[in-house]
């Protein structure tokens, strides 16, 4: 019993990411609403910014920003090697107009 209020009780840093991402997209489906003694009333920017902030913590929740040192040096490299093949192909192409 003790290891099942204990694993429910754990809030890892992507349970909090789930959490925030949910309350944020919620505040810019809704906008302005009342519950209880709260009153949520983000305006125009704000609902837009609650849906940015949402969709990057449900994204970083989901793994898709947790980019390691690894994958951005892979990353890196595939971009430089990607842009040097572009540049030959620009040259070959003036140099034989």
């Amino acid at each position: 019993m003790n290891y099942l209020n204990r694993k429910m009780t754990d809030l890892t840093a992507n349970n909090t990411f789930v959490i925030a991402g949910i309350v944020f997209v919620t505040i810019a489906v809704i906008g302005q609403s009342k519950l209880g003694f709260i009153e949520i009333n983000p305006g125009c920017f704000g609902r837009f910014l609650a849906l940015i902030i949402g969709i990057s913590s449900l994204l970083y929740a989901v793994g898709l920003f947790n980019f390691s040192v690894a994958n951005l040096d892979s990353l890196r490299t595939y971009l430089l090697e990607l842009i040097q093949q572009s540049l030959s192909s620009i040259n070959e192409l003036l140099q034989g107009s």
